[in-house]
């Protein structure tokens, strides 16, 4: 349990500070919006370059991430399709959904977690790649068509094609996929300049996500719903209460089954399976929401809601199948 506590006092404590910054109004109104725009533009983008140039993305061809990736796929899936059809968002929202729903917090949380419980982050490694790779590109293309003006075929077509370009989030990916690839290695003082910025990304973000705690009604931009504010809020209750239930339990709950009885992963494997894909929503669900103009309510709630919810699951799960690690 000290470990858990350990691993989660960084995110409670840089969520609080931005919100007790918002309380103040110390940064100025913009203040929310400016720090967001930088995560998603600057200091996200540097650290995924960093992490993906460094790194093989094959090393993730293996069991554990077979079983890991089914448990994503699938609430994904869930998360987009309840979305839609029993709260009747469009694509952008349900994108939104489905990511809050299946997107694991595996940097600042999963790495320290790992370390402590699993006695080793290497497989924490492959699930940062697995959801830069894969998943953030067709989150990041649903919210494009979902978002995107005009809606001819070519518009659409043209838009995707063009997104790489246009997103620097997916541009940094694929740089730092070409890097690898091609086995290059940046010079010391350019790399050490991009580590400092990736540094960045994760602390802004949870003191972004602490400022929005402010916000009333803490809506992204031009997309705001209109609806009566008590059936809006019962509304946004259910719909966070469904995507934690989806991130916490049904997520790790399809990973020990394809993991055990279907791939018969070793424990020490089959823990660090469940252990991840029971860890809450990034926060990177938020900074979506916001950088596309959306109601960003239900992926800031389902972040803090999850993130609680989690440190009960974490350690059922730990208890259950037993700490392997040191």
């Amino acid at each position: 349990m000290h470990a858990l506590l350990s691993a989660f006092a960084p995110i409670w404590t840089l969520t609080a500070i931005g919100y007790a910054v918002g309380r103040s109004g110390l940064l100025g109104e913009q203040a929310e919006a400016v720090l967001g725009r930088f995560v998603f533009h600057v200091a996200m983008p540097a650290a995924l370059f960093t992490m993906v140039s460094g790194a093989r993305p094959a090393a993730f061809a293996n069991s554990s991430m077979v079983a890991f990736a089914a448990g994503t796929a699938l609430v994904c899936g869930l998360g987009f399709v309840t979305a839609g059809r029993l709260f009747g968002r469009g694509t952008a929202d349900r994108a939104i959904g489905s990511m809050a729903s299946g997107y694991v917090n595996s940097a600042n949380l999963g790495i320290p977690v790992a370390v402590q419980v699993l006695g080793d982050a290497s497989f924490v490694a492959q699930i940062i790649l697995f959801q830069v790779l894969l998943v953030s590109p067709v989150i990041l293309t649903l919210l494009d068509t979902g978002t995107g003006t005009g809606s001819g075929k070519g518009v659409v077509v043209r838009r995707m094609l063009t997104m790489p370009v246009r997103n620097p989030i997916i541009m940094a990916s694929l740089l730092g996929v070409v890097v690898s690839a091609l086995g290059l290695r940046l010079p010391h003082a350019l790399a050490h300049s991009g580590d400092l910025l990736g540094a960045a990304a994760v602390p802004t973000a949870l003191i972004t996500l602490g400022l929005s705690l402010n916000s009333r009604p803490a809506t992204g931009g031009p997309t705001e719903h209109t609806e009566p504010a008590e059936s809006t809020v019962r509304t946004k209750r259910a719909e966070v209460a469904t995507t934690v239930a989806l991130k916490t339990l049904v997520q790790p709950l399809i990973a020990f089954v394809v993991g055990g009885p279907l791939l018969h992963l070793p424990d020490h494997q089959l823990m660090a399976v469940v252990l991840c894909s029971a860890l809450p929503t990034a926060q990177n669900a938020f900074i979506y929401a916001q950088q596309y103009g959306l109601d960003t309510r239900v992926a800031r709630n389902s972040v803090v809601a999850s993130t609680v919810v989690s440190m009960a699951t974490l350690s059922l799960a730990t208890w259950v199948l037993g700490t392997t690690g040191p």
